[in-house]
C-alpha cells in the first residue's frame, strides 16, 4: 500500500492474541494508528469458556444490556475518519465490549469497518448489531484468519471506501 489512509485508526479487542496480531498487521498496511480496546476486568480462559452456560462470556453475550466497561480511551477521537474495529466472534457476534466502545464516542460522521477473527464462524450479521450502537455508518466487514497474507489483507483495506 502506497498511501496512508488519512484519519484512519484500528481499534481492537482481543483476549488470545489472534485479533491482536491480525489488527497489528492491518495497521502496518493501512499506515493507520493503532489502539487496543483494554476491558476494566480482564477476562480469563475461565471466562471465555463457551461450554459453560455460567461463564463471564455467556452470561454477556446472552444479555443484549451487557456493556462491560473499557480500561483505554481513544485519545483525539475526533480526528478519525475511518474506524476499521476488530474483534473475536463470540456465540456468532461481536463481543458486548464492542457495544461499549462503540457507545463511547459520537461516531456520527465516521465510517466503521469491522474485521473479526473465528476458528469457525463468519462475521454473520454484526454489522448489523452494531450499527443500532452507532451513529457512524457500519459497512459489512470480514472474518480473517489470524496469519492472512498481508498482501490480502491490504488489498481488502484498499477495497473499503475511505473518506478524507
Amino acid at each position: 500500500m502506497s498511501e496512508p489512509l488519512n484519519n484512519t485508526l484500528v481499534a481492537y479487542f482481543s483476549v488470545t492474541g489472534n485479533t491482536r496480531k491480525l489488527a497489528e498487521n492491518l495497521a502496518q498496511v493501512a499506515h493507520a494508528d493503532l489502539f487496543e480496546i483494554v476491558p476494566k476486568k480482564p477476562y480469563t480462559e475461565e471466562d471465555c469458556d463457551w461450554h459453560n452456560p455460567e461463564s463471564r462470556t455467556s452470561l454477556e453475550c446472552n444479555d443484549s444490556s451487557s456493556r462491560p466497561a473499557i480500561a483505554t480511551r481513544v485519545p483525539n477521537m475526533d480526528q478519525y475518519r475511518n474506524i476499521f474495529l476488530g474483534f473475536p466472534i463470540w456465540w456468532y457476534a461481536a463481543p458486548r465490549i464492542i457495544e461499549t466502545f462503540l457507545e463511547s464516542y459520537d461516531m456520527e460522521g465516521k465510517f466503521i469497518i469491522p474485521f473479526c477473527t473465528s476458528g469457525s464462524s463468519d462475521i454473520g450479521d454484526s454489522a448489523l448489531i452494531l450499527q443500532r450502537d452507532c451513529d457512524g455508518k457500519v459497512v459489512t466487514g470480514s472474518r480473517f484468519e489470524p496469519d492472512v497474507f498481508k498482501g490480502d489483507l491490504a488489498r481488502w483495506a484498499i477495497m473499503q471506501k475511505f473518506y478524507k
